[in-house]
């Protein structure tokens, strides 16, 4: 027998079933298409997350107040000394450096807005002028915080576009004076639906001159200091000089957490990586269920046409020519309900991203090739011992259907 007439005959077998081929087809499909599926969620998410990192800005390095380690009841703690706040001469020191392009001090606060009778909270962010360009973030209408002097408090106020709309409605909201706490601040600008960032929505954000923002949230300290580098490879010439610059500030004190986010973004991706490859294992199990299936209805198979194989080897068929009967069955089997679950899934990703736009669920390459392969060989194992018993028979005894 020749190649294609091996493939024909197991095409007809197949279709001389439609029951039992249509059970075994449903079962790999289902597995081949979850895989997709749970792995293109998986690399959705990763790429959502590195997506959100990126927007904060390029060669970015963050200042925060505090050690990330646990150090224990140290000497400073059983003396009671706490780590002292990042300030706004902090900030102004580490402008010395030469790699430094930009530096932008935040402070983060939730007050309630007001214009005539319309109200809600929102989350408040004070900073300079600087920080559109460390954020990469767009303007809609009117500009971003004017070029002024870091201590002067102005009443001036960027909105996002959700607090435009919810606060002034069908009214010009440029020129206006909206209210914030207890202090007025006039809008000068409205930000870009397209500026988001891990964290905060800047469509639900109103911006304020930094000084302004410590006086209205009565604090003198920073949420965190924004550093963007001039080059990458000057990075972590800015974090040592950031790290000894603070320490020297705060009588000796290594008191900050200086990170980029390449470091942040490395770790989500490794944690995220893990978790697509997590995921299209337990979904891949499902494939080992199929096999097991098709086994067994391969094994029930071989005995229902026990007679027609005795036939085919007292014709002259030798054991290794059923052998490859049974298992390219098997193969063809294995191939269309890979492909029938490749359909499925690729249509499953297709519904999360236009469910979830932000998400974009690509089931990646490595996936989709495991899958075929897994489902191939699969249903190439789970088959040589139904093929084996089918070369085994006697063909004058399973002609008498023994």
């Amino acid at each position: 027998m020749i190649g294609y007439d091996i493939i024909n005959y197991g095409w007809k077998s197949l279709r001389g079933y439609p029951a039992r081929t249509l059970l075994m087809l449903l079962a790999m499909s289902i597995s081949v298409a979850s895989v997709l599926v749970l792995t293109a969620l998986g690399e959705g998410a990763r790429r959502y997350v590195k997506d959100e990192f990126t927007s904060l800005g390029t060669n970015l390095v963050i200042v925060l107040p505090g050690r990330n380690e646990t150090t224990g009841a140290g000497l400073n703690t059983m003396m009671g000394v706490t780590p002292r706040d990042l300030t706004l001469d902090d900030a102004r020191a580490l402008t010395r450096h030469r790699s430094v392009k930009r530096i932008a001090p935040l402070n983060v606060g939730a007050v309630e807005a007001s214009w005539q009778n319309r109200k809600r909270e929102i989350t408040l962010l004070g900073s300079t002028h600087d920080l559109i360009k460390i954020r990469q973030w767009k303007m809609d209408r009117g500009r971003f915080l004017p070029q002024m002097d870091w201590d002067r408090a102005s009443p001036v106020c960027v909105i996002g576009k959700k607090i435009r709309q919810e606060i002034f409605g069908p009214h010009e909201a440029l020129g206006q004076w909206i209210r914030l706490g207890q202090h007025r601040f006039r809008v000068i600008g409205i930000m870009a639906s397209e500026g988001r960032s891990i964290g905060m929505d800047v469509e639900e954000t109103v911006i304020i001159p930094v000084a302004s923002a410590q006086s209205l949230l009565n604090t003198p300290s920073l949420f965190r200091i924004l550093i963007e580098s001039k080059t990458r490879a000057s990075m972590q010439s800015v974090i040592d000089f950031a790290v000894a610059t603070i320490r020297e500030r705060h009588h000796g004190e290594e008191d900050v957490t200086v990170i980029t986010q390449d470091a942040v973004l490395q770790t989500f991706d490794r944690i995220l990586t893990t978790l697509t490859y997590a995921v299209g294992g337990i979904a891949a199990i499902s494939l080992g269920v199929a096999g097991i299936l098709i086994m067994n209805v391969m094994l029930v198979a071989v005995s229902q046409r026990t007679a027609e194989i005795g036939l085919i080897k007292a014709l002259g068929a030798s054991r290794r020519q059923i052998l490859r009967l049974i298992l390219t069955e098997a193969v063809l089997l294995s191939c269309i309900g890979a492909l029938i679950g490749f359909s499925i899934g690729i249509a499953g990703s297709w519904g999360i991203r236009a469910a979830l736009p932000d998400l974009q669920a690509y089931p990646p390459t490595w996936a989709m090739l495991a899958s075929f392969l897994v489902a191939l060989l699969t249903g190439l194992l789970f088959s040589l011992l139904p093929a084996r018993k089918a070369a085994r028979l006697d063909p004058v005894l399973a002609l008498q259907r023994h």
